[in-house]
Protein backbone atom coordinates (compact mmCIF):
# COMPACT_ATOMS: atom_id res chain seq x y z
CA UNK A 1 0.00 0.00 0.00
CA UNK A 2 1.73 3.15 -1.21
CA UNK A 3 0.58 6.70 -0.44
CA UNK A 4 -1.23 8.75 -3.03
CA UNK A 5 -0.53 12.30 -4.13
CA UNK A 6 -2.29 15.66 -3.93
CA UNK A 7 -2.11 17.92 -6.94
CA UNK A 8 -3.72 20.54 -9.14
CA UNK A 9 -5.60 20.12 -12.40
CA UNK A 10 -3.75 21.99 -15.13
CA UNK A 11 -6.12 21.23 -18.01
CA UNK A 12 -6.59 18.82 -20.89
CA UNK A 13 -4.43 17.99 -23.88
CA UNK A 14 -3.61 14.96 -25.99
CA UNK A 15 -0.71 12.61 -26.52
CA UNK A 16 0.00 10.30 -29.42
CA UNK A 17 0.57 6.58 -29.01
CA UNK A 18 3.19 4.73 -31.02
CA UNK A 19 0.42 3.60 -33.37
CA UNK A 20 -0.43 7.24 -34.07
CA UNK A 21 -3.65 7.15 -32.07
CA UNK A 22 -4.62 10.44 -30.39
CA UNK A 23 -5.28 9.94 -26.66
CA UNK A 24 -7.11 12.67 -24.68
CA UNK A 25 -5.38 13.29 -21.35
CA UNK A 26 -5.83 15.43 -18.24
CA UNK A 27 -2.60 16.97 -16.93
CA UNK A 28 -2.13 17.02 -13.15
CA UNK A 29 0.64 18.87 -11.32
CA UNK A 30 1.76 16.90 -8.24
CA UNK A 31 4.98 18.74 -7.43
CA UNK A 32 6.11 19.49 -3.88
CA UNK A 33 4.10 16.87 -1.96
CA UNK A 34 5.36 16.90 1.63
CA UNK A 35 4.76 14.58 4.59
CA UNK A 36 2.99 16.44 7.42
CA UNK A 37 2.19 13.63 9.85
CA UNK A 38 2.91 9.93 10.24
CA UNK A 39 0.40 7.78 12.11
CA UNK A 40 1.15 4.26 13.35
CA UNK A 41 -0.91 1.52 14.96
CA UNK A 42 0.69 2.00 18.39
CA UNK A 43 -0.19 5.67 18.90
CA UNK A 44 -3.15 6.17 16.53
CA UNK A 45 -4.57 2.69 16.05
CA UNK A 46 -3.86 2.57 12.32
CA UNK A 47 -1.09 3.27 9.84
CA UNK A 48 -1.43 6.36 7.65
CA UNK A 49 0.48 9.32 6.29
CA UNK A 50 -0.72 12.91 5.88
CA UNK A 51 0.48 14.78 2.80
CA UNK A 52 0.18 18.46 1.89
CA UNK A 53 0.52 20.21 -1.45
CA UNK A 54 1.28 23.76 -2.54
CA UNK A 55 1.91 26.79 -0.38
CA UNK A 56 -0.30 29.24 1.48
CA UNK A 57 0.18 32.46 3.43
CA UNK A 58 0.53 31.97 7.17
CA UNK A 59 -2.27 34.46 7.91
CA UNK A 60 -4.76 32.36 5.97
CA UNK A 61 -4.63 29.30 8.20
CA UNK A 62 -5.72 28.74 11.80
CA UNK A 63 -3.32 28.56 14.73
CA UNK A 64 -4.01 24.84 15.04
CA UNK A 65 -3.07 24.29 11.40
CA UNK A 66 -0.02 26.50 11.81
CA UNK A 67 1.21 24.39 14.72
CA UNK A 68 0.49 21.20 12.79
CA UNK A 69 2.70 22.31 9.89
CA UNK A 70 5.36 23.70 12.25
CA UNK A 71 5.76 20.36 14.05
CA UNK A 72 6.52 18.73 10.73
CA UNK A 73 8.84 21.56 9.72
CA UNK A 74 7.08 22.17 6.41
CA UNK A 75 5.55 25.20 4.76
CA UNK A 76 1.78 25.56 5.06
CA UNK A 77 -0.01 23.93 2.13
CA UNK A 78 -3.34 24.57 0.44
CA UNK A 79 -4.61 21.03 1.03
CA UNK A 80 -3.93 18.17 3.43
CA UNK A 81 -4.85 14.59 2.58
CA UNK A 82 -4.42 11.38 4.57
CA UNK A 83 -3.59 8.06 2.93
CA UNK A 84 -3.78 4.63 4.54
CA UNK A 85 -0.54 2.67 4.14
CA UNK A 86 1.06 -0.39 5.68
CA UNK A 87 3.67 -0.41 8.44
CA UNK A 88 6.46 -1.27 6.00
CA UNK A 89 5.77 1.89 3.98
CA UNK A 90 5.84 4.04 7.13
CA UNK A 91 9.43 3.01 7.80
CA UNK A 92 10.50 4.60 4.51
CA UNK A 93 8.85 7.97 5.29
CA UNK A 94 9.99 10.88 7.46
CA UNK A 95 8.37 14.16 8.48
CA UNK A 96 8.96 16.86 5.90
CA UNK A 97 10.01 14.34 3.26
CA UNK A 98 8.97 15.10 -0.32
CA UNK A 99 7.05 12.43 -2.24
CA UNK A 100 7.54 12.33 -5.99
CA UNK A 101 5.83 10.42 -8.79
CA UNK A 102 8.42 7.64 -8.88
CA UNK A 103 6.03 5.29 -7.09
CA UNK A 104 3.61 5.44 -10.04
CA UNK A 105 4.17 3.96 -13.47
CA UNK A 106 2.73 4.28 -16.97
CA UNK A 107 -0.32 2.08 -17.52
CA UNK A 108 -1.19 1.94 -13.82
CA UNK A 109 -4.83 2.32 -12.80
CA UNK A 110 -5.58 5.12 -10.34
CA UNK A 111 -8.60 6.71 -8.65
CA UNK A 112 -8.77 10.50 -8.94
CA UNK A 113 -10.95 12.65 -6.66
CA UNK A 114 -11.93 16.23 -7.44
CA UNK A 115 -14.74 18.73 -6.91
CA UNK A 116 -17.06 18.94 -9.91
CA UNK A 117 -17.68 22.26 -11.64
CA UNK A 118 -20.54 24.11 -9.98
CA UNK A 119 -23.37 24.98 -12.38
CA UNK A 120 -25.76 26.67 -9.97
CA UNK A 121 -29.48 25.98 -9.89
CA UNK A 122 -30.41 23.61 -12.72
CA UNK A 123 -33.64 22.20 -14.01
CA UNK A 124 -34.72 18.58 -13.69
CA UNK A 125 -33.86 17.67 -17.28
CA UNK A 126 -30.28 18.97 -17.12
CA UNK A 127 -29.57 17.96 -13.53
CA UNK A 128 -30.62 14.30 -13.83
CA UNK A 129 -30.11 13.73 -17.58
CA UNK A 130 -33.80 13.05 -18.16
CA UNK A 131 -35.18 12.97 -21.70
CA UNK A 132 -37.40 15.95 -22.49
CA UNK A 133 -41.04 15.70 -23.55
CA UNK A 134 -42.30 15.81 -27.13
CA UNK A 135 -41.40 18.88 -29.15
CA UNK A 136 -44.77 19.03 -30.92
CA UNK A 137 -48.12 17.24 -31.37
CA UNK A 138 -50.06 18.37 -28.37
CA UNK A 139 -47.21 19.43 -26.10
CA UNK A 140 -48.37 22.65 -24.48
CA UNK A 141 -45.42 24.52 -22.94
CA UNK A 142 -44.05 21.41 -21.22
CA UNK A 143 -41.00 20.63 -23.34
CA UNK A 144 -38.43 20.54 -20.53
CA UNK A 145 -40.71 20.04 -17.55
CA UNK A 146 -40.35 17.22 -15.04
CA UNK A 147 -43.99 16.19 -15.32
CA UNK A 148 -46.07 14.74 -12.54
CA UNK A 149 -44.22 14.20 -9.26
CA UNK A 150 -46.99 13.13 -6.86
CA UNK A 151 -48.74 9.85 -6.20
CA UNK A 152 -52.41 8.91 -6.12
CA UNK A 153 -54.54 9.50 -3.03
CA UNK A 154 -52.56 6.75 -1.34
CA UNK A 155 -49.91 7.66 -0.17
CA UNK A 156 -50.80 11.14 -1.41
CA UNK A 157 -47.36 12.68 -1.01
CA UNK A 158 -44.00 13.07 -2.73
CA UNK A 159 -41.39 10.64 -1.47
CA UNK A 160 -38.11 12.09 -0.10
CA UNK A 161 -35.24 11.94 -2.58
CA UNK A 162 -37.43 12.59 -5.60
CA UNK A 163 -35.25 13.77 -8.48
CA UNK A 164 -36.17 17.40 -9.02
CA UNK A 165 -34.59 20.75 -9.81
CA UNK A 166 -31.81 21.98 -7.56
CA UNK A 167 -28.13 22.77 -7.16
CA UNK A 168 -25.95 21.04 -9.75
CA UNK A 169 -22.23 20.37 -9.37
CA UNK A 170 -19.80 21.58 -6.75
CA UNK A 171 -19.62 18.13 -5.15
CA UNK A 172 -16.75 15.78 -4.42
CA UNK A 173 -16.51 13.07 -7.04
CA UNK A 174 -14.14 10.13 -7.55
CA UNK A 175 -13.47 8.60 -10.95
CA UNK A 176 -12.07 5.08 -10.67
CA UNK A 177 -9.79 3.00 -12.89
CA UNK A 178 -8.24 5.87 -14.82
CA UNK A 179 -5.05 4.96 -16.65
CA UNK A 180 -1.77 6.85 -16.43
CA UNK A 181 -0.79 7.67 -20.01
CA UNK A 182 2.48 9.51 -19.38
CA UNK A 183 4.75 10.70 -16.54
CA UNK A 184 6.92 13.82 -16.60
CA UNK A 185 9.46 13.36 -13.79
CA UNK A 186 11.24 16.68 -14.39
CA UNK A 187 8.10 18.81 -14.00
CA UNK A 188 6.21 16.36 -11.72
CA UNK A 189 3.28 16.03 -14.10
CA UNK A 190 0.94 13.06 -14.43
CA UNK A 191 -1.01 12.60 -17.68
CA UNK A 192 -4.28 10.79 -16.96
CA UNK A 193 -6.14 9.18 -19.86
CA UNK A 194 -9.64 10.67 -20.04
CA UNK A 195 -11.42 13.30 -17.98
CA UNK A 196 -11.02 14.18 -14.32
CA UNK A 197 -13.67 15.96 -12.24
CA UNK A 198 -13.07 19.62 -11.48
CA UNK A 199 -12.21 22.94 -13.06
CA UNK A 200 -8.75 24.09 -14.09
CA UNK A 201 -6.70 24.92 -11.02
CA UNK A 202 -8.81 22.69 -8.77
CA UNK A 203 -7.26 20.44 -6.14
CA UNK A 204 -7.29 16.71 -6.95
CA UNK A 205 -6.26 13.59 -5.05
CA UNK A 206 -4.63 10.65 -6.86
CA UNK A 207 -4.71 7.22 -5.23
CA UNK A 208 -3.73 3.74 -6.45
CA UNK A 209 -6.81 2.06 -7.93
CA UNK A 210 -8.71 0.31 -5.14
CA UNK A 211 -10.33 -2.15 -7.53
CA UNK A 212 -6.95 -3.16 -8.93
CA UNK A 213 -5.63 -3.72 -5.40
CA UNK A 214 -8.59 -5.95 -4.54
CA UNK A 215 -7.87 -8.10 -7.60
Amino acid sequence: MKPGLVGKKIGMSRVFAESGQSIPVTILDVSDNRVVQIKNSKTDGYAAVQVTYGSQKANRITKAESGHFARAGVEAGVAVQEFRVDEATLKMLDLGQKIDISSFEIGEKVDVTGVTIGKGFAGTIKRHHFSSNRASHGNSKAHRKAGSIGMAQDPGRVFPGKKMSGRLGGQKNTTQNLEIARLDNERSLIYIKGAVSGAKGGIVVIKPGVKQQNK
